[in-house]
């Protein structure tokens, strides 16, 4: 009997559907969008015309509008820059060996230690180029608009979570470079991380004027609702952009660590993250049900910092349907449809 055809496309689940949070949307989400897609265009003048190109079919700024729906115009603004900054770190790791991810790790944290000025290490090593990168400039610029309002406890844990993102890209690479594709449990570790939500959330409470206390942050309730919105954004992020990183070979996404190391076809592994994702979804509305309280201001605040996860989780999965990233410009059919056609393998480029 001959071997079956491989699959030509797969069935997305019906997360959307099953997400019970309402979207919102910032009011001024254009002009800021477009105000942040300018400053990083202008920031980083090695981009390629594709690159460029794709830096404004992203439409960074739009995700931003959905998950801080509610801040000012100014907060809103500096978030938006970090989100596309972001994703443009992502970009630029994906083509670096080790030493280059590290060198990036240290000009980019280089930035948020000393935002008042660029003082290079001259560690062995570690030594950094006299004249500062434009990653470490775009990072001083939006973290020194940052911290003139942010308070201290979301502005050090802003730090440290993004220190975690460089430290588990560091590992990505090392295992990219090495064709090792990790187990489930390792690989949720490490992209509990590489997601860049953990910082992102900080900025909740930069965005709304909040300063959680640590016993609240630190509440196993807390800490469960955090973790499940980043594995909802994650896990989802997984089986939108499966596609695009089959075409060029990207083995870091949950999809084929399943159908590796579990044996799933295609389709069985997309149906089992979109179930993972339909689990935490219900586990993250049954844990706000069990939110203690520490007292009117504290519950306030929690409960804003608890509807921008909401926000998050809500945004995220509408805005994988408006960028250009996942589907190119046929996102809205595929909202509709959800059926993904397979694009052709190629050889991964700059």
């Amino acid at each position: 009997m001959p071997a079956p055809s491989p699959p030509d496309h797969f069935v997305l689940p019906d997360l959307v559907s099953h997400c019970p949070f309402p979207l919102t949307r910032h009011p001024n989400a254009e002009a800021i969008a477009a105000a942040s897609d300018k400053w990083l265009d202008e920031g980083a003048p090695e981009l390629s015309p594709k690159k460029r190109a794709a830096l404004y079919g992203l439409k960074s700024g739009i995700l931003t509008a959905h998950c801080y729906p509610d801040a000012d115009d100014e907060h809103m603004r500096v978030v938006a820059d970090f989100l596309v900054y972001l994703f443009h770190l992502d970009n630029i790791s994906d083509k670096m060996v080790v030493q280059g991810t590290e060198q990036l790790a240290d000009v980019v944290m280089n930035a948020h230690w000393l935002p008042e000025r660029y003082a290079p290490t001259t560690f062995p090593g570690k030594a950094q180029p006299t004249e500062e990168l434009g990653a470490g400039k775009m990072a001083r610029s939006y973290w020194s608009r940052c911290i003139t309002d942010a308070k201290p406890g979301p502005q050090a844990r802003f730090k440290q979570n993004l220190g975690l993102f460089f430290e588990a890209v560091q590992i990505q690479t090392m295992d990219r470079d090495s064709g090792i594709i990790p187990d489930l449990d390792s690989y949720i570790d490490i992209r509990r991380d590489t997601s860049g939500c953990k910082p992102s959330f900080d900025l909740i409470e930069y965005a709304m004027g909040l300063d959680l206390p640590d016993y609240a942050v630190d509440h196993p309730i807390i800490k469960a609702l955090n973790q499940a919105a980043n594995d909802l954004v994650t896990w989802s992020n997984d089986i939108f952009s499966y596609n695009v990183e089959q075409a060029r070979g990207d083995t870091h996404n949950m999809i084929p660590i399943l159908m590796t190391h579990n044996q799933l076809t295609l389709q069985e592994a997309v149906d089992y993250v979109g179930n993972l994702c339909q689990e935490t979804i219900e586990g993250f509305v049954d844990n706000e049900k069990r939110i203690p309280s520490w007292g009117p201001e504290v519950d306030r605040e929690v409960a804003i910092y608890v509807k921008g996860l909401e926000d998050w989780i809500v945004g995220s999965l509408h805005w994988s349907f408006m960028t250009e990233r996942y589907f190119g410009k046929s996102g809205a059919d595929v909202k509709k449809g959800r059926v993904v056609k397979l694009l052709p393998k190629r050889q991964r480029s700059n």
